[in-house]
């Protein structure tokens, strides 16, 4: 992850994050799905396979680009026909099942849940190490709210492959909360259960405070006195002391050095202000240099608003 100079830079939205590799690809796949040629989705496909044949065991990194490349093609029908045209090809039936299951989170359903899990088994057979279509299988499950016996089945296959994938975690805290199939008290225990065993600087560190983002959130949701009164949730104690654990060490050049280091750096940006703890924010703004995720910033609007906006409350210190 590149930490950028102190100057301020004109912020937007990069799914890409910091994958230069990334984010030429996904503009060269908009030019090339313009010029509507014969040869678009051949020429379409074999980019996106050079790009994912790339650091093969880098599975944090694999799992980001992917990710991305199926929420870009969510509404594509590219996955389809490169999975139908190469049925062998793991990394081509794992995209077609993320970018069903991206296009189903709008949706709030899977079109064809039968055949993302058989794209997601197929890919499994034929790339055992690899914990992304176990991933994506996970993924699918919180969408259709599989029972829990089932889906911490899918998720011990994961960790057996990538023990610390954030994706994984990150799904696994989504599906627990009690506005899905879970509890508070669950996402307190896995919540405890990884900071009890993770190292510091894992892709999935910032599952605590994702967590703590998600209760906030809720609290904004109640309305009324609750949601005028929410910024107290951040001087609650499980709250300050997930921020007081990263604040100081997540800005520390080459500590995060995981894909998407500059998403977590956006979560804790946007908890350090909903917590008016600006003059620590302040850091956090200059090392993500303007690139900014849709989440959790869109919760109070528009994402680019609303960071420039919490980007200019820390630069004035007021």
């Amino acid at each position: 992850m590149a930490f950028l100079s102190g100057r301020r830079r004109r912020s937007r939205l990069a799914p890409e994050l910091d994958d230069q590799e990334l984010g030429k690809l996904l503009k060269s796949l908009l030019a090339t799905t313009r010029t509507g040629t014969i040869a678009t989705t051949d020429l379409c496909v074999a980019q996106i396979a050079r790009l994912l044949d790339q650091d093969p065991g880098d599975w944090d990194r694999r799992a980001h680009r992917m990710g991305v490349l199926a929420d870009f093609l969510a509404g594509s029908n590219l996955p389809r026909s490169w999975a139908t045209r190469e049925p062998r090809n793991p990394s081509a039936l794992t995209l077609h099942a993320w970018a069903q299951v991206a296009r189903g989170r709008s949706e709030g359903h899977l079109e064809d849940s039968a055949g993302v899990v058989e794209s997601c088994l197929r890919a499994a057979e034929l790339a055992p190490q690899d914990p992304t279509p176990w991933v994506v299988l996970l993924g699918a499950a919180r969408l259709e709210r599989w029972q829990q016996s089932q889906v911490f089945g899918a998720w011990n296959e994961v960790l057996a492959r990538d023990r610390w994938n954030r994706e994984a975690y990150l799904t696994m805290l989504g599906y627990l909360t009690p506005e899905e199939a879970g509890s508070r008290i669950q996402v307190l225990e896995f919540v405890d259960a990884l900071r009890a065993r993770m190292p510091a600087n894992m892709p999935c560190a910032a599952t605590e405070l994702t967590a703590q983002v998600f209760q906030y959130h809720s609290v904004l949701g109640r309305g009324g006195f609750e949601a005028l009164t929410a910024r107290n949730h951040w001087s609650q104690a499980m709250a300050a002391q997930a921020l007081e654990r990263v604040v100081h060490t997540w800005v520390q050049p080459g500590f995060l050095r995981h894909a998407r280091a500059l998403a977590d750096l956006n979560v804790l940006a946007y908890a350090l202000m909903a917590a008016d703890r600006r003059h620590e924010a302040r850091p956090v703004f200059e090392a993500l240099g303007g690139i900014v995720t849709a989440w959790p910033w869109q919760a109070g609007g528009d994402p680019l608003a609303e960071y420039d906006q919490a980007q200019r409350r820390a630069a004035a210190g007021a």
